[in-house]
């Protein structure tokens, strides 16, 4: 029974054996084809970008390229180029990159690896095209620790013994203004302050000044499109100066004398203060007469010229005299005749009635020429004057 029993205990090893080494084979298997997938699948479509930096310490092949921190890309390729450094890279297609980019090496920390900044972020617009390239003018390093130092140092040996301070002028220069400025810090903190302030009240006002700048242009533009008539003015008022200049002489004596009648017009004005008075009453109290006889004064004038016209036509050299041709006949009806005069200075036609009923009630004796005729024994025509 032992034997058979060990001969049974063999079998189901050998056959666990054989089992594992095909498990084995298929993990091979797998791992060939995993392997020979990765290998021959194809590339995501990728974009290259070229950039000139002036130095690249801290970036090599393999560095990340991203936009805000995020790795889309990575360096592809650097290459010094006489005074600038040439650094190839390449980044997703997908990913929108601006058409006016700028490309920075961004150094997170001392230790960490620097990596290309894509900045800024694409928002809308033209992207940058496939195998671009940014000039130096587009890209940008940080400032190294050593030359931070380096600077320092040039700045003290400039400062120093061999330099500024050679013959002392930096010492002197340091002493005197701590002489002035000995006891002035309350004074020095106070122009400070007011300094501030005052850099405050213009940023406060900047669109005024900007405003008045943008006038004092549109000004400066205006005379500039009518330069010609500028010119022209200029020498009109030179050609006036001149003039001026030449009678400066009789410009002074009309001056003295002016300053002459004025000392006499004081005196006079003020010795004669009351009639002075009295006259700018009257004046006034005329004023205001013409005023209000404005419309009878307007018809005066209007009709003056007419009145002096018939004057002139009426005026007979030979005798001297005025002839003139009066009809007496509208005299035999002194109600009709007065109220004509009334109605023509404007009075109410109840006024023209009223007074011919009084008329129509007197006696009133016939007057010559009227319908009885004119006495034989008397010269109507006044010895000619009448025709």
């Amino acid at each position: 029974m032992t034997p058979h029993l060990t001969l049974t205990s063999g079998s189901a090893v050998l056959a666990r054996v054989a089992r594992g080494t095909r498990v084995l084979a298929l993990l091979v298997a797998l791992s060939v084809i995993a392997t020979t997938t990765y290998a021959l699948w194809p590339d995501p479509p990728r974009k290259t970008l070229v950039a000139s930096f002036p130095r690249t310490i801290g970036l090599y092949v393999g560095s990340d390229v991203r936009v805000l921190g995020v790795p889309i890309g990575r360096v592809d390729r650097i290459t010094p180029q006489g005074t600038s450094v040439r650094v190839e890279m390449s980044y997703d297609a997908e990913q929108k990159v601006p058409a006016g980019a700028k490309a920075v090496v961004a150094a997170p920390s001392i230790v960490a690896d620097r990596y290309v900044q894509l900045t800024p972020v694409y928002t809308s617009g033209p992207v940058l095209a496939d195998g671009a390239e940014l000039t130096l003018e587009r890209t940008a390093v940080p400032v190294e620790l050593d030359r931070i130092y380096e600077s320092l140092d040039d700045l003290a040996v400039a400062l120093g013994p061999h330099g500024a301070n050679q013959d002392g002028a930096l010492s002197r220069l340091l002493r005197t203004g701590a002489d002035n400025l000995d006891g002035q810090g309350g004074r020095l903190h106070d122009t400070v302050g007011e300094l501030a302030d005052a850099s405050e009240t213009l940023a406060g006002g900047r669109e005024d000044l900007f405003a008045t700048v943008r006038q004092l242009q549109a000004f400066t533009s205006t005379l500039a499109a009518s330069d010609a008539q500028v010119r022209e003015f200029n020498t009109d008022l030179a050609s006036v100066a001149d003039q001026l200049a030449g009678e400066r002489a009789d410009l002074q004596k009309a001056l003295d004398n002016l300053a002459v009648a004025l000392t006499d017009i004081s005196s006079f004005v003020r010795d004669n203060r009351e009639e002075v008075r009295a006259n700018v009453d009257g004046l006034t109290e005329l004023s205001k007469t013409l005023v209000k006889q404005q419309d009878a004064l307007r018809e005066v004038l209007d009709t003056a010229p007419v009145a002096l016209a018939n004057l002139d036509r009426t005026y007979n050299p030979r005798t001297g005299t005025l002839d003139t041709r009066d009809n007496f006949a509208q005299l035999d009806d002194p109600g009709l005749y007065l109220c004509s005069l009334l109605l023509q200075a404007g009075q109410p036609q109840s006024v023209c009635d009223e007074l011919r009923q009084v008329l129509d009630d007197l006696p009133l004796p016939q007057l010559p020429g009227g319908p009885a005729g004119a006495s034989p024994s008397r010269d109507l025509t006044l010895g000619g004057i009448l025709r």
